[in-house]
């Protein structure tokens, strides 16, 4: 039987194997970013529709995006460590599938116009927004230097399927939750139910072996064999520039933020139906 060390030398002393495990990881992934990709898009679509009909004013139409944003701010930091202490699968599996409880709790409070359940549920719901972002980083655990940027590339572009897909969907999603029962608003978050449950059980059951796992006792191995081919590590940080940087984000994600959570609800005023609103949103996130 191959003890953890014979396995971590096989791939060191055969390249060929890392990449090969190296790409079935990123497959696996990029399908998972399909799927989380639609999840998220359904609270950018109708979140702010949803809670102008519930409370009956659009005065606070941007609590849900407020809410679901700060979920994933918390939700970021439990997945992180998560992640690092027992392995992305676990942390990514159980941050898709708290976001898919999440999205089940808004169908609920829709249905029994619960406006406190509306808000428990979308800050729940931001955990499977925030998986999603951190999701396409386990694309460049087994990396090489060359391949870091084109995989972390390939999962946002892979998220942008799902992402499309979803606020389009939203009327059909709409005539699908009247025919069941739902209000037509919270369909899209039916959707976002099955994508981000399905996105958790997909890396749960596919992404093995873990790939930061992997990397941790690679990078370990090396150094205890004193190996020579680690890649050089700058340790030099610009911290200057990491504020710059992080600032104008920051700023430019709140300006982006503000015109989108208020587009639908502005169309809605105009007399655009969920089809034309849904394209919209749809045609935005495929420009992000």
């Amino acid at each position: 039987m191959k003890t953890v060390d014979d396995t971590i030398r096989d791939y060191l002393e055969s390249p060929d194997e890392l990449q090969k495990l190296y790409r079935r990881v990123l497959i696996v992934v990029s399908l998972s970013q399909i799927f989380g990709g639609a999840g998220l898009a359904a609270g950018i679509a109708v979140g702010a529709l949803l809670a102008e009909q519930m409370l009956g004013t659009d005065a606070f139409a941007g609590i849900p995006i407020a809410l679901f944003t700060l979920g994933s701010a918390g939700a970021a930091l439990i997945v992180g460590r998560l992640s690092q202490r027992y392995g992305r699968r676990t942390g990514l599996t159980a941050g898709f599938i708290i976001g898919g409880l999440g999205s089940i709790g808004v169908v609920v409070a829709a249905l029994i116009n619960s406006v406190l359940l509306l808000f428990a549920s979308l800050l729940i719901y931001g955990a499977g927004t925030a998986t999603n972002l951190q999701a396409r980083y386990a694309g460049t655990d087994l990396a090489n230097k060359k391949q870091r940027a084109t995989a972390v590339s390939m999962t946002l572009v892979m998220t942008t399927f799902g992402a499309v897909a979803g606020p389009i969907l939203v009327e059909p999603l709409g005539i699908f939750a009247l025919s069941i029962g739902v209000p037509a608003l919270a369909g899209p978050f039916i959707l976002a139910a099955a994508a981000f449950i399905s996105a958790g059980l997909l890396l749960f059951i596919m992404l093995r072996p873990d790939p930061l796992d992997i990397a941790k006792k690679i990078e370990e191995y090396k150094l205890e064999h004193r190996f020579n081919d680690s890649e050089p590590v700058d340790i030099k940080i610009n911290k200057r520039g990491v504020i710059v940087g992080a600032t104008v984000m920051v700023l430019t994600q709140i300006v982006m933020v503000a015109i989108m959570t208020m587009t639908p609800v502005h169309m809605q005023h105009h007399g655009h139906g969920l089809r034309e609103i849904g394209l919209v949103i749809g045609f935005h996130i495929g420009a992000m």
